[in-house]
């Protein structure tokens, strides 16, 4: 095994190298921007009281529950811990990307190749991949804990908060890992992993949304992402929880090195299947062997959302029901309009999730461009006489229309659920279809930054699209409770989509934000255009 390792040390030396900005400048954003939650928070809900009205009714408020995960405590670092429950979501994707960044993405890019041919071991670029991902984790939760703990925290019930994100950050670097192993291409790789990161979180929510002691809750034992918040900080922590989590990284880490001595360099475990002797008429234009790229993606997509969508519509059945079995919940949303308020709130902010994860769609989707320049397949197009703006053409008409169709899906599913549901179907299915197609231009903004990106700046296409989005997730998510600036806030393209069903639409924004879309795309291509061919 030594002898597969050899050179993991200077692989490591040279990931923390090329990453010498990216990586210490998210461990340090992910780390303590939690600290400034506490003093946030504490300005928010500064006694006893306010902390305990909150936990009445926001902290039960299935709304709250399935964004957030439950409230265990209704002390001031309770809260905070709740409100933090999609940061270690974030924590989760960037390991991810890190994790395929530095195995698959070397191996199409040919670096892979280069490095093997000296003397670097066969499992030396996974293990050092994975080495500096875990160690990052790891580095967040101490920096995390120091910071919690200076501001006042209990250290134990820190540490266990710094824990959560290290559980979710290191588990699913070891599913990128392996996933790197079995699927054919980096694209592949990052769609699987975080289709089990949606998964994972999907199977968090369907338990929490009930409360402790729901028919679901055993859901949440079945999610990483639900082991993460069954640490419960500040509230009689369960440290045991951290053996299954570990130990399924470890069976994880173990499977992908078993798994990349099984496969050929640049393979996959399941080797693509070889295609008919002759092309398919389809294939003879650029849109005909767009659809043959982007289809199996699409699909999945279309279909994963539209699971999340009847998720979300069975669920808001339950939300309506909370009413009766929590009077001070009751007599809040009476005062703001009663049941159908929460109802809607509840189904808003389904749709805003799923706006979120519709744009990581587009922006991978948007990147093939990338990945098809790197991996010379354009180069073999674009030497016909097929002109660069139409090949381009065909891979973001399904970034955009692809990403119409994942939201209509999930739109669709959610209100035929909960019309069904509700015995008013013809009402609820429109409105909800609306508050999920109004995503559309905030997703669409991702997609076209991403654009802009590959045009202008190809080598950072990637790291400008997911960087994007994880800061419009934080700066939408956290950004308010933080305290930031409406101007900050501005800047998210999510802060501008109305929450509908319920909400009041304005036009005018959305209006901007598909120029501000035309604009960046149009941008973007013509730096295709004018620019050299660069891999």
């Amino acid at each position: 095994m030594s002898g597969t390792l050899a050179g993991t040390g200077k692989l490591i030396r040279l990931i923390l190298r090329r990453d010498r900005i990216l990586l210490p400048l998210w461990v340090l954003w992910m780390s303590l921007a939690p600290v400034n939650f506490v003093s946030m928070t504490e300005e928010l809900f500064p006694t006893a009281a306010d902390r305990q009205e909150y936990a009445a009714t926001s902290g039960s408020d299935p709304a709250f529950l399935a964004l957030f995960g439950p409230l265990h405590n209704d002390s001031l670092g309770g809260i905070v811990t709740q409100r933090l429950g999609l940061v270690p979501l974030i924590v989760a994707l960037i390991s991810i990307l890190t994790v395929i960044r530095h195995t698959r993405t070397e191996e199409e890019n040919g670096r892979r190749e280069l490095l093997g041919a000296t003397v670097i071991g066969r499992h030396a670029p996974l293990a050092a991949a994975l080495t500096v991902t875990v160690a990052a984790n790891l580095v967040l939760a101490l920096i995390m804990t120091a910071g919690l703990s200076g501001s006042g925290q209990p250290g134990g019930a820190s540490f266990a908060v710094a824990m959560q994100f290290a559980i979710c950050g290191c588990v699913f670097a070891a599913v990128a890992a392996v996933a790197a192993q079995v699927t054919v291409g980096a694209g592949a790789a990052r769609g699987t992993a975080i289709g089990a990161l949606g998964v994972a979180y999907l199977l968090r929510l369907a338990g929490d949304t009930g409360g402790e002691g729901n028919a679901l809750a055993w859901l949440s034992w079945l999610s990483p992402v639900g082991w993460a918040q069954q640490l419960r900080p500040f509230a009689d922590e369960r440290w045991w929880v951290l053996l299954p989590a570990a130990a399924l990284t470890a069976l994880l880490v173990a499977a992908a090195f078993r798994l990349s001595a099984r496969r050929d360099l640049g393979a996959g475990l399941f080797a693509a299947r070889p295609g008919p002797g002759t092309a398919a008429p389809s294939l003879s234009g650029p849109f005909g062997l767009a659809w043959r790229v982007h289809r199996g993606m699409l699909l999945a997509w279309v279909a994963g959302l539209a699971v999340l969508g009847a998720v979300f519509g069975g669920l808001a059945k339950g939300v309506g029901d909370a009413l009766r079995d929590n009077a001070e919940l009751k007599d809040a949303f009476t005062r703001l309009g009663g049941e159908a308020t929460l109802v809607d709130t509840f189904i808003a902010s389904g749709m805003s999730i799923v706006g979120l994860a519709v744009s990581g769609y587009a922006v991978l989707t948007t990147l093939r461009l990338r990945g098809e320049e790197e991996n010379l397949r354009a180069e073999h197009v674009l030497t016909t006489p097929v002109p660069r703006l139409r090949w381009a053409a065909g891979h973001l008409l399904f970034a955009f229309l692809g990403t119409a169709a994942a939201v209509a899906a999930a739109g669709l599913t959610a209100g035929l659920v909960h019309g069904l549901n509700s015995g008013d179907l013809g009402r609820e299915l429109p409105r909800i279809l609306g508050g999920a197609l109004v995503q559309l231009p905030a997703a669409w903004t991702l997609a076209a930054i991403t654009v802009a990106a590959f045009g202008l700046l190809p080598r950072l296409s990637a790291a400008v699209g997911w960087g994007a989005l994880v800061v419009f997730l934080f700066l939408g998510q956290f950004g308010a409770l933080m305290g930031m600036s409406q101007r900050a806030l501005d800047l998210s393209p999510f802060t501008h989509i109305p929450k509908l069903p319920g909400g009041d639409v304005s036009v005018v924004p959305l209006v901007w934000l598909v120029a501000l879309t035309a604009a960046l795309v149009a941008l973007g291509l013509a730096g295709f255009r004018r620019r050299d061919y660069t891999v």
